[in-house]
């Protein structure tokens, strides 16, 4: 079962945003489609680009190191759906974002 940590506040995430937080110390990306916060590990598969420093257009994030993209909902790469980064359990709870971290 996850742990939560507290990441940071809603209001701090407007839609369509992407962002990285260190949480716990481990380096997450959170994303914000249309109000639904989900988040993923924040390294690219391809060469470990940070995916919270990409570019987030719908549900498909980025990355800006050499373009690979995936789905922030399921963590498919939207070329391949067999690959997958990490994602990782969201929950909101009045203004604050919680993300869980496997223990």
């Amino acid at each position: 079962m996850p742990r939560f940590v507290k990441v940071v506040k809603v209001n701090e995430m407007p839609p369509g945003t992407a962002r990285e937080f260190q949480a716990d110390g481990k380096m997450i990306a959170l994303y914000n489609v249309d109000g639904n916060i989900y988040a993923t590990d924040n390294v690219c598969l391809h060469r470990g680009g940070p995916l919270g420093q990409g570019t987030l257009e719908g549900e498909v994030v980025t990355c800006p190191w050499h373009g690979w993209q995936y789905r922030v909902s399921s963590g498919e790469a939207v070329f391949n759906e067999q690959i997958k980064v990490q994602t990782l359990p969201v929950k909101v709870e009045g203004e604050d974002i919680w993300v869980g971290l496997e223990t």
